[in-house]
């Protein structure tokens, strides 16, 4: 796997801002929020697409819902609600292959997201 921008995050390569940081993952805010809270959790080992998710990363994933639901809750958001996301691959807008959970919040969400955007699969 080829170093990513979040390898860079990681090392301290290029700031960030950190919210969130422990032996496992590393939680940023998103520098293209797509809602007033938006961060990004990311493991600190790299794992390119859930695909590549292995049975010795079910702590570290695990981890990372964790550490979204502790940080909802710090940051006051848990009660109200919030989205979490993590795409796969191109088809499934992934844009960085370093696997990350989107945690979305601060307005309602709809569903289907993004139904304003013309079907590309038929």
């Amino acid at each position: 796997m080829s170093e990513t921008i979040f390898d860079k995050i990681i090392s301290r390569e290029i700031p960030a801002d950190i919210i969130y940081d422990d032996d496992l993952v590393l939680a940023f805010n998103d520098i293209n929020a797509q809602a007033p809270i938006h961060f990004l959790v990311i493991p600190k080992k790299p794992i390119a697409t859930i695909n590549d998710i292995s049975d010795d990363d079910r702590m570290v994933v695990g981890h990372m819902m964790l550490v979204a639901a502790k940080l909802a809750k710090k940051m006051g958001f848990a009660e109200e609600g919030y989205r979490t996301v993590m795409n796969c691959n191109e088809f499934g807008g992934q844009s960085v292959y370093h696997i990350h959970l989107h945690v979305l919040a601060g307005k309602l969400m709809g569903w289907p997201p993004y139904t304003d955007r013309p079907k590309q699969l038929e």
